[in-house]
Formats: structure tokens, sequence, C-alpha cells
């Protein structure tokens, strides 16, 4: 016996939720220095050149897969606003009670 299908209203989708702004964004690994261009909406107030000569808004991050652990195989220390150093400070009086 073949199973039989409901057909199921089409719904639409709602509206005023999804952002009208996507435009072409080019997004910089600042670690390793490397770019690609996509479709996004995040805000940003710089532009750079890209390979095709047209200018477009440029958002910098952190990390990306051209430079983390998990895709790249490889241990990178990312040092992000000097959390190591933060981190000794608020424990060292630990560390020199237990010497």
């Amino acid at each position: 016996m073949r199973p039989v299908w409901r057909k199921e209203k089409k719904k639409d989708m709602k509206k005023d939720t999804h952002p009208e702004d996507y435009r072409m964004v080019v997004f910089r690994d600042i670690s390793c220095d490397e770019e690609f261009l996509t479709k996004s909406c995040a805000p940003s107030k710089e532009t750079v050149t890209w390979e095709d000569g047209k200018e477009y808004p440029l958002v910098k991050m952190e990390i990306s897969a051209y430079s983390h652990p998990f895709f790249t195989g490889k241990m990178k220390f990312v040092d992000s606003a000097g959390r190591i150093d933060k981190f000794n400070k608020k424990f060292a009086k630990f560390s020199k009670r237990n010497n």
C-alpha cells in the first residue's frame, strides 16, 4: 500500500522579521590577514577595494576558518585583549601563597 501524503498549505514568511539590507561584504580575519567576500547585513564603517576593483564594506574578525585550530589542524595562540595577562594578574596572589 502506498503512503498518502497530505498537502500542507503554503506558509508565507513573516513580514518585517528579516533584514532587507543584504549586500556584498568583505570579511577580514585579522589574525592571519585572509579575506573573503560574501553577502551579509553586518554593519561596517570601513571599506576596502576587492580583487574585482569594486569597493565593499569591511568587517574585521579575530578568528575564522582560516585561523581556527579545528579547521587548520594547527594550534595557534590568539591572545585578544590581553586575556592571559588579566588572568595572571588576577591569580598571581594565589600562586605566591602556595609557594
